[in-house]
């Protein structure tokens, strides 16, 4: 377990690197941003109000067209946070900073970060294998994001590359690009291929595990229908 006191909101963390699951004391009049589906418990006294946010960006990021806002009334009041996919959280604090989010990577933020979706380009996005668009994350607050798989963060000085499926999220002071590595018999029948060099200098979070992958390997264990 991992207890926070900083400034903004007070949180701790519990169950991580594999099912992280995050719980946040909202003080008396204020707002925390979560994504639909997401919180698990709240004391008595926290609110929650549902409301359309990013219009229909959100939903081409695959994510969901509402988020929900809770507020703690009469004194302050705990809620707990669990992510759909199983795997890690992280947590940075913005100060009028900016993060860009893979699809389905946000968490949960305070109300003073804005969320909105960019568009990567055709190329990027569509030859990525992954989402035409990302989250851009952005203003002064806490943050909470979550991948599938550990969560590592990695510092970026010069260059770096990084398979496509593997990116949970980066600073803005990088550039990128999609690339192949090796030939087209890579691409093809390696399970490699196509990655993202990164340029400049910030962070970049990378998740341990790809979905895809592993979509793949429970594939012979699915049940299947008897025609006899």
């Amino acid at each position: 377990m991992e207890v926070q006191d900083k400034k903004g909101f007070n949180y701790k963390m519990d169950c991580k690197p594999d099912f992280g699951f995050v719980t946040v004391t909202i003080p008396s009049g204020e707002k925390l941003k979560v994504e639909a589906a997401a919180m698990a418990t709240m004391d008595t006294n926290i609110e929650m109000k549902t409301s359309l946010k990013g219009g229909f960006g959100r939903f081409l990021t695959g994510e969901s067209l509402f988020l929900n806002e809770f507020s703690a009334k009469n004194g302050s009041g705990e809620i707990q946070i669990a992510p759909a996919c199983p795997g890690d959280v992280e947590h940075i604090y913005l100060q009028n900073e900016v993060i860009y989010l893979q699809n389905t990577a946000f968490l949960a933020s305070g109300i003073n970060v804005a969320t909105e979706s960019k568009f990567q380009g055709l190329v990027k996005g569509f030859f990525s294998g992954e989402n035409l668009f990302l989250i851009k994350c952005s203003g002064e607050g806490d943050l909470w994001f979550n991948s599938y798989g550990g969560i590592m963060e990695i510092n970026v000085e010069d260059g770096y590359v990084v398979d496509t499926g593997h990116i949970v999220g980066f600073t803005e002071g990088l550039t990128y690009d999609i690339s192949r590595v090796g030939g087209y018999k890579s691409l093809f029948f390696s399970g490699e291929g196509l990655v993202c060099r990164f340029s400049g200098s910030g962070k970049v979070w990378i998740q341990t595990r790809k979905i895809v992958p592993f979509a793949n390997w429970t594939f012979p264990f699915r049940p299947t229908k008897n025609n006899k």
